[in-house]
């Protein structure tokens, strides 16, 4: 490997180097003791290399009297040489080649997701219909959804670790397939109930193993942003496809079909995209598999995880998160029903509004927070987000609120791929699959509760109770940010 970078390096020292620069990656940027611009492009295209510091064979050179412009120098910021232990490939989106093909297959699936996430909000009038229940039976499928990412949290590091990233996938999605066909054949509603929870099962499994490849990879906060705005690209579309269907007489199980659809192909396309993975990828896939067997006997990595400040406090800012959006998601429309006498065959689309919102803001304002930091750039979009949730509640008007609740929307979207790589950069590789299945699941039961007390109060009070539900989430989610740690507590 020494060779192989010894043809891009000059070395004007008269003392040779034997061994080359070292490269570390850094809040998504390349460092180096010697390197050229063009070196630097080339290393961020095709996977950047990190060495980890050893011991020198024989005694180094005097660092201190050497120049930068030597090569073999050090300036003020630079970081110190040392001869390399071993050599990692930090991977990117096209190195190896095949991981282009896992990210449309994380998009893919992350977009379905999104279908499936945000009908809810504009089925459940039909639902409510269709069964001859109210606000708080009708919520009993966030809740089994909820039931669902917790039973995974434990589950998915298990399951990659007998079975590989491949089979893992395509198990995960043969959950949520199960779900649709369940509700597709208009199953009474226990079994609508119970099919949600397989759903949640297997969108949990497969959201967490995807999170940790792409928060792994160079520019991670510009591709969870684009992953997750194919999130809110299906959360747009299903409630326009959704009402448009039930608002003309189709039976609500028929939207479903579509969801149905797409994890058929994703459960054949995540299985191919994934072959080979932990091949390509071993410091994911391997890292906690490749100790010996004493090491791994004294590790509870789900022990370790629960017991992380960082992961606890994250896991409850995602719990509020989530709590948040798929209240206003699922409760939107049933507010502007019977508080603003809105038609429920046209205020659907105000959903469709919310999350053409957050899909906007992961496709656009991802970049920006990442040059602005993640913390304060969060920071920042909660406050936004409280401004103009208070103003969405004293809206007097339909039009009012749903450009409203669209502005929420595009704060929110980027919030989400910005506390995962912020929480990725402050664990150990090892305890990483584990923490963000626990957080996905504790994101998901956010996304269970939430609405679930909001109906339950709507039940009593009415569905105004949404705004200071959301009000209430927005606060926890600031506390938490406020107490994470601040600086990386990684044990690579």
């Amino acid at each position: 490997m020494a060779s192989h970078f010894a043809a891009f390096l000059e070395v004007e020292s008269s003392s040779p180097v034997t061994s080359p620069a070292t490269v570390l990656r850094h809040d998504e940027r390349l460092t180096t003791a010697s390197s050229t611009n063009h070196e630097w492009i080339e290393l961020q295209s095709s996977g950047s290399i990190v060495q980890r510091p050893g011991s020198f064979a024989s005694p180094p050179p005097d660092l201190e009297n050497l120049h930068p412009e030597t090569g073999s120098a050090l300036g003020e910021a630079d970081v110190p040489l040392s001869r390399p232990d071993s050599t990692e490939i930090v991977p990117s989106l096209y190195y190896p080649a095949k991981n282009k093909w896992r990210a449309v297959s994380a998009s893919c699936i992350l977009l379905a997701q999104g279908l499936s996430d945000s009908a809810p909000g504009a089925l459940i009038p039909y639902m409510e219909q269709n069964f001859h229940v109210g606000y708080a039976i009708v919520s009993l499928i966030f809740v089994t959804n909820a039931v669902g990412y917790i039973l995974a949290a434990p589950l998915t590091y298990w399951l990659e670790n007998r079975l590989g990233r491949s089979r893992t996938a395509m198990i995960s999605q043969l959950s949520v397939l199960t779900g649709y066909l369940i509700i597709v054949c208009k199953a009474p509603f226990p079994a609508v109930v119970f099919s949600f929870f397989l759903i949640g099962l297997g969108s949990a499994i497969i959201l967490a193993l995807n999170n940790v490849f792409l928060a792994n990879l160079t520019n991670s906060t510009e591709l969870l942003g684009i992953n997750h705005g194919f999130y809110g690209v299906g959360g747009t579309i299903a409630p326009l496809i959704a009402t448009a269907l039930a608002s003309k007489g189709v039976h609500w199980t028929f939207f479903y079909i579509i969801n149905l659809t797409f994890a058929a192909f994703n459960l054949i396309y995540s299985g191919w995209a994934f072959q080979g993975y932990e091949k390509d990828m071993p410091l994911q896939a391997l890292n906690g598999q490749n100790q010996d067997a004493e090491q791994r006997a004294k590790k509870n990595l789900i022990g370790r995880a629960l017991k992380t400040k960082a992961t606890l406090l994250c896991a409850l800012f995602v719990f509020a998160y989530q709590g948040a959006e798929v209240s206003i998601s699922g409760w939107i429309v049933s507010f502007l029903i019977h508080y603003r006498n809105g038609d429920p065959a046209h205020v659907g689309y105000v959903s469709s509004g919310f999350w053409a919102g957050i899909t906007v803001g992961r496709f656009v304002l991802s970049y920006p927070a990442r040059r602005l930091g993640e913390r304060l750039a969060v920071f920042s979009l909660v406050v936004g987000s409280v401004l103009f949730q208070i103003l969405s509640w004293f809206v007097p008007n339909i039009v009012g609120e749903a450009v409203t609740v669209a502005v929420i929307g595009l704060l929110l979207g980027p919030i989400y791929p910005c506390a995962t790589v912020v929480l990725n950069r402050l664990l150990p590789r090892d305890i990483q699959t584990t923490s963000l299945s626990f957080v996905s699941a504790m994101g998901s039961s956010g996304g269970a509760v939430a609405p679930f007390v909001t109906g339950i109060l709507a039940q009593s009070v009415g569905t105004v109770v949404l705004h200071p539900v959301c009000l209430g989430l927005y606060g926890l989610m600031i506390l938490a940010w406020f107490l994470l740690p601040q600086r990386s507590r990684r044990e690579d």
